[in-house]
């Protein structure tokens, strides 16, 4: 069976592309990761039961910090206001 394709994406990174695609312009945003918690009863390789946690994710976004670490970013470094170009303005032709 033939390997898949895998891409590797840096937390900073994704926290960019979340300030990006939420139009964030200011602050400093982090990751924010929330995990659930479940249990179940899994056979092993020799077909006895054990006792195993699940840890699903449940809720990935960003929230507000105050300082800068591995897991966040400053909004309007990584998603600047962009400026409006300036429009000229025509000249009403001389009769």
């Amino acid at each position: 069976m033939d390997e898949q394709p895998l891409l590797i994406v840096p937390f900073k990174d994704v926290v960019t592309a979340l300030v990006r695609q939420s139009g964030l312009h200011e602050g400093k945003w982090a990751l924010h990761v929330e995990f659930g918690l479940g249990a179940a009863n899994l056979g092993d390789p020799s077909g006895a039961l054990r006792p195993a946690a699940i840890v699903p994710v449940v809720k990935l976004g960003l929230r507000r910090v105050e300082a800068l670490d591995d897991l966040s970013v400053d909004a309007a470094e990584v998603n600047p206001i962009k400026a409006k170009p300036e429009r000229k303005r025509s000249r009403a032709k001389a009769e």
